[in-house]
């Protein structure tokens, strides 16, 4: 029998052999108490009756002083002592944990590497899936609002009116530009300035962003009887020097007007023979294609038509 001395060394001497299994060997042994332990029976060896004898379950010398020898008799068989640097010949039971660990930790590391491996083409497979689905979402849903622009009655007609310069102008000139439209007449006394300012700020903020197409500012009266040619050319100046004026003849203002439902009409002459016009105030968008996208009233400020200019220009689609 054990004393329980004997038995309390043992129980540490196997804590530290299990240690030893996950974890480093010198280490491990290091950490394990320096404590004898006696055997309870005679060991029989080739004949020989080996008498019990101490057995130091360290790498280091015994804190007695006495000289560890370097075959000793174990719990589970017999060990050697190797270096001074600690190494040694485990017993048969710890060999054989130990031997069979190896392979079995090199297995699962590679089944985790395999598993990692497939988590991820898995999850790229699904990411990319999605990216493919919302994008052919979000080209379908441009594909439907282009063709619902398309029936929209408005801006679908063309324009035959003479510029500032006395060129004259249509439509299918603008075609390929994207267009700042705006309908209004030079003796404006402040409506017209105020919403022509907001425009040459917006055209002005989208041409600091290089990655960005230009945006061609037009404005078209709406009192052809007094902005003739010269007119326009005297007010244009006080703008953005992109801005492009326009008018012509009675009829052909009306209907360029009538093309995007603009209501005009004029009001009762003064004693100076001046008159207000009473009109739409807006401010229309006008795709490369000609096809006209959105609108903007007078509550909205030039930032807020700016970003979203920028944002029909990043969503659209060449027809």
């Amino acid at each position: 029998m054990f004393s329980v001395g004997s038995m309390l060394c043992l129980e540490r001497r196997m804590l530290g052999l299990v240690g030893f299994i996950g974890g480093d060997l010198h280490a491990t042994f290091g950490r394990l108490l320096r404590c004898p332990v006696r055997s309870s029976a005679v060991q029989k060896t080739s004949g020989s009756t080996h008498h019990p004898q101490r057995v130091w379950l360290s790498s280091q010398v015994p804190l007695c002083g006495h000289h560890t020898p370097k075959h000793r008799t174990g719990l589970y068989g017999p060990f050697t002592l190797g270096s001074s640097r600690g190494l040694l010949s485990l017993p048969l039971f710890t060999q054989r944990v130990t031997l069979s660990q190896g392979p079995n930790t090199s297995t699962a590391k590679i089944r985790l590497r395999t598993r990692l491996v497939v988590t991820l083409l898995f999850g790229g497979g699904l990411l990319g899936t999605w990216w493919y689905v919302r994008n052919e979402k979000r080209q379908n849903h441009r594909m439907q609002r282009i063709e619902q622009l398309k029936k929209v009655a408005l801006g679908q007609g063309d324009f035959s009116l003479l510029d500032h310069r006395g060129h004259r102008r249509t439509k299918r000139d603008f075609l390929g530009s994207w267009v700042l439209l705006y309908f209004g007449f030079t003796h404006c006394p402040d409506i017209c300035p105020e919403e022509l300012d907001k425009v040459s700020a917006v055209v002005s903020s989208l041409d600091k962003d290089r990655s960005l197409p230009a945006v061609q500012p037009l404005f078209v009266t709406v009192d052809p009887e007094r902005d003739n040619v010269a007119a326009l050319e005297r007010y244009v100046k006080d703008f953005h020097p992109r801005l492009i004026g326009l008018t012509g003849t009675p009829e052909e203002v009306k209907v360029a007007g009538k093309d995007y439902r603009v209501y005009a009409s004029p009001g009762p002459k003064d004693e100076d023979g001046d008159y207000i016009v009473d009109h739409t105030i807006l401010i229309y968008l006008v795709n490369p294609d000609g096809l006209f996208l959105d609108y903007y009233n007078r509550m909205k400020d030039d930032v807020q038509i700016a970003e979203s200019v920028r944002n029909h220009m990043k969503s659209y689609v060449k027809l």
